[in-house]
C-alpha cells in the first residue's frame, strides 16, 4: 500500500496493515512514516485493522515493534487487532493468538462482541487452552518474560545478520547490483527486486533435481 492508496482510498475505508515485519516484503514504515500514516487516516475517517503476528521478530525488541499499533490509539483511532504468539513464542502448533477491538463505550462493545461470537462459533467453537495458557504463564512471570525476550532478540539478530552476509556475499561472488536494500529491510521476509525471469533462472538451474515444468527454460 502507498501513501496515494491512502489517499485515493473513499472515506470510512478499511486499511489492514501489518503492525511490523511486513509479509511479504519487509519493508516497514518509520516511526515518522507511522506518524503521517495515522494522521492521513484519521484525517479520512478509516477503520484500522492492524495484523501483528511478528512482534519481537523484527527489531529484536517486541516495545519498539508495537509503535505503530499504540500510536494509532493513542491518536484516538479505534483500531481492530489480530494478535498471534504462533512465532514469537515458538507456538506454531498451537496458533495461539487474539482479536483485540477497541470500542468508544460499553454498548458498543457488547455490540462488537456479538457478532465476534457468532463468527466464532461458526469457525471453530470452542478453541483449544494449551497454547493460551503458555502464553499466559510466560507474560506473567518475570523471570519467563524476560527469557522470552532474549530469546527472541536472539533470533531477530539472527535474521539482520543472515540479511548482512547475503548481502555481503553477493558482493564477493562479484555482483554489481545495490543489495543494500536486503538488509535495510527487517523481519522474516525479503523483497530481493529480482525480475520474475532472473527468479526462474535460478529455480531452474540451481535445483537439478526437481522438476520445475511450469517455469520456461531460459536461454544461458
Amino acid at each position: 500500500m502507498t501513501v496515494l492508496t491512502l489517499v485515493k482510498a473513499p472515506d470510512k475505508s478499511i486499511f489492514l496493515f501489518h503492525g511490523c515485519a511486513h509479509n511479504p516484503t519487509g519493508v516497514d514504515p518509520s516511526h515518522v512514516q507511522w506518524d503521517e500514516i495515522s494522521a492521513l487516516c484519521k484525517k479520512k475517517n478509516a477503520l484500522c485493522f492492524f495484523d501483528l503476528a511478528y512482534q519481537g521478530f523484527a527489531s529484536g525488541d517486541d516495545e519498539s515493534d508495537a509503535y505503530s499499533l499504540r500510536k494509532f490509539v493513542k491518536d484516538g483511532h479505534l483500531v481492530m487487532l489480530a494478535q498471534s504468539f504462533a512465532k514469537n513464542m515458538g507456538l506454531y502448533g498451537e496458533r495461539i493468538g487474539a482479536v483485540h477491538v477497541l470500542t468508544e463505550n460499553t454498548d458498543q462493545c457488547t455490540k462488537v462482541l456479538s457478532q465476534i461470537k457468532i463468527l466464532v462459533r461458526s469457525q471453530y467453537s470452542s478453541p483449544p487452552v494449551s497454547g493460551a495458557r503458555i502464553v499466559t504463564k510466560v507474560l506473567e512471570d518475570p523471570v519467563l518474560k524476560n527469557d522470552w525476550r532474549k530469546e527472541f532478540k536472539q533470533m531477530a539478530d539472527r535474521m539482520k545478520g543472515a540479511r548482512v552476509a547475503l548481502r555481503t556475499n553477493l558482493k564477493k561472488e562479484g555482483s554489481t547490483k545495490n543489495w543494500d536494500h536486503i538488509s535495510n529491510q527487517i523481519g522474516m521476509f525479503c523483497f530481493t527486486g529480482l525480475t520474475p525471469q532472473q527468479v526462474n533462472f535460478c529455480i531452474i538451474e540451481h535445483n537439478p533435481p526437481l522438476n520445475y515444468t511450469r517455469y520456461p527454460k531460459l536461454p544461458k
